[in-house]
């Protein structure tokens, strides 16, 4: 009974061992060094923020510090090929799923092939981009933006968050027949200001970058574009629920590894992401700031994507099919 007990024991400290050291591309135990994990924003930014938590969460369970390297720009595009040519399965990215299942139709030239440079890991987090409106227009629903747009055609300025959000309210304008004037900004923090002054009418952005704005009543929340309600705004509908359906869009934030990176490993960072997740702090924390802990499979991450990657094939064909950039 002893030597089976100890040949039993001896398993199971291998399973565990095969566990915690898995194999990285070139046959070594993993992390062998610091991970770097490229954000394609600035610091201080939400997204900044998020991937800072994780970060810290991820570097104690792997023994190797998670050094967070912020490339904004482009729209995410130069962090992303940055991230590609790296070619280093100790290199990971951080950020919104938008460079691979959104740039492809509105981009010419990406510098990288999605289906083939990028790995989906795990879904971390779920923002949830909004449609604001100033308050000086005294409307309280999506339905009462579109009739008072279609009353007043070029009357309204309009401003969107990134690409992605640009081609999904171009869409959902060419959909309804409306005509706006869309307004570029360099920070978006300068336009949520100036719709709080009313020198922009429309916005859809991040809810939470809104609510100061909101709380001082400058600024009205019509709608928020995911599939569920903010936790922070429960009285903001989704988009389907005020009856718009085409401007559904999950805000996405996940992690992604190279091409370079083997199934085994993918599928172990996957699990200590989810398992980070799932922590109660980390739950409460994201959600004070209006954003839900939402840890996934790499299938279920890739499902979410190829969601995304159907819907925004469909707005852009509906704009005739060319590249919108």
């Amino acid at each position: 009974m002893r030597v089976r007990c100890c040949r039993v024991f001896g398993l199971a400290a291998g399973l565990m061992a095969g566990m915690l050291f898995v194999q990285s591309a070139n046959g070594e135990p993993w992390p062998q060094r610091p991970v770097p994990l490229i954000v394609p924003v600035g610091p201080g930014s939400g997204v900044d923020l998020l991937a800072r938590l994780f970060a810290e969460r991820l570097a104690e369970r792997w023994k190797q510090p998670v050094i967070v390297e912020n490339q904004p720009g482009a729209d995410g595009l130069i962090a992303t090929a940055s991230f590609v040519g790296k070619h280093d399965d100790h290199v990971l990215l951080f950020g919104p799923a938008a460079p691979i299942s959104v740039y492809p139709f509105i981009f010419q030239t990406l510098g990288y092939d999605p289906a083939r440079d990028i790995v989906p890991i795990a879904q971390a987090a779920e923002t949830f981009p909004a449609v604001a409106a100033t308050a000086s227009l005294k409307i309280d629903s999506l339905a009462e933006l579109v009739a008072l747009a279609k009353a007043k055609p070029n009357a309204l300025n309009y401003r969107t968050a990134s690409g992605a959000f640009a081609t999904l309210f171009i869409g959902f304008l060419r959909g309804e027949g409306l005509d706006m004037v869309e307004v570029t900004y360099r920070q978006d923090n300068q336009a949520i200001l100036d719709l709080g002054a009313d020198r922009i009418q429309v916005m859809l952005a991040i809810l939470t970058s809104t609510l100061p704005q909101v709380q001082a009543g400058k600024v009205k929340l019509l709608a928020v574009t995911n599939k569920i309600r903010c936790p922070l705004a429960p009285e903001v509908p989704t988009a389907a629920e005020a009856g718009y359906p085409p401007l559904e869009f999950e805000g996405l934030l996940g992690f992604f590894g190279p091409r370079e990176v083997p199934t085994e490993l993918r599928d172990r960072l996957s699990a200590d992401i989810r398992a980070i997740a799932a922590e109660p702090a980390i739950v409460e924390r994201l959600a004070k700031i209006g954003v839900t802990a939402r840890g996934t499979t790499p299938d279920q991450l890739s499902a979410a994507i190829e969601e995304q990657r159907a819907k925004m094939a469909a707005i852009v064909k509906s704009l005739a099919g060319a590249p919108m950039r």
